[in-house]
């Protein structure tokens, strides 16, 4: 979306409530098969942030762009997105396959000699250092796809289900995602020097306790975790009480100057 004169502008980056004076960037990365829609209530609620969310290609505003369906084309093109932003203190979240992409492209900023962020967010994700024994997802037929979606995640969204014109648009972008998650392969290198916090939705069995605690290997940073009510999708099943907790967490951890349990603006 077009901002003008609020810095340099990209199609990656959705900016609901522009904050360009902010000392601190956070930007928000999408699960598999979802959107920067999903990060828009976020800017009311964290005071002193400029929130960017992640809008990566095949959705929304760049539906008729073809999705990226591997990490080492994804991360080539987030570093060109984020590198002009990165004139500032900033922060990455991200949410399932958007936790594991954040890490990622954390690294890939560290290979480059780039900028770190000040604090890594990884929510709904295991470790990649934690190997899956689940069946890979994207080389199943579309009617399988979706059953084990819905098997495996709680649901597709009802709009989706009942619209075959929005399923035909919505397959491509979440076998993509797949695609980039089941084909990565996690290498080796030393930990980030960046914090990380994980979070988690105490009822996600692909997102337990133990998953998460794994992270901690991964940083010399400090590490922290908090898991809220919910499974896999806690962030939106109760998505005030979050963004209140989170919210306090990104003030603490980033001195952005919100009194705890404030309001947002």
């Amino acid at each position: 979306m077009p901002m003008d004169g609020l810095g340099p502008q990209s199609q990656w980056f959705a900016r609901v409530r522009p904050r360009p004076q902010a000392a601190v960037r956070l930007f928000c990365f999408p699960h598999a098969g979802g959107a920067a829609s999903s990060y828009f209530h976020w800017p009311a609620a964290l005071d002193g942030v400029d929130v960017l969310a992640v809008q990566p290609p095949g959705r929304e505003g760049r539906i008729a762009e073809p999705p990226v369906a591997d990490m080492a084309t994804l991360l080539e093109r987030l570093v060109a997105a984020v590198e002009p932003y990165l004139d500032r203190r900033f922060a990455f979240f991200g949410h399932s396959m958007g936790a594991l992409v954040a890490f990622e492209l954390a690294r890939e900023l560290r290979r480059r000699g780039l900028p770190a962020p000040e604090r890594l967010y990884v929510s709904g994700r295991r470790s990649p250092t934690v190997p899956t024994a689940e069946a890979p997802l994207h080389v199943l037929p579309d009617d399988e796809l979706v059953a084990e979606l819905n098997r495996r995640f709680g649901g597709l969204p009802a709009a989706i289900l009942a619209e075959p014109e929005l399923m035909a648009l919505f397959l491509p972008v979440i076998r993509a995602d797949l695609t980039v998650l089941e084909r990565h392969g996690f290498a080796t290198e030393p930990p980030l020097a960046v914090p990380i916090t994980a979070f988690g939705g105490v009822d996600d069995a692909r997102a337990t306790a133990d998953g998460l605690e794994a992270w901690e290997e991964l940083t010399t940073g400090g590490f922290a975790m908090r898991r809220f009510p919910g499974g896999h999708f806690y962030l939106h099943e109760r998505r005030e009480a979050f963004l209140r907790a989170f919210a306090d967490m990104v003030a603490a951890d980033l001195g952005t100057g919100r009194a705890p349990g404030g309001a947002g603006s």
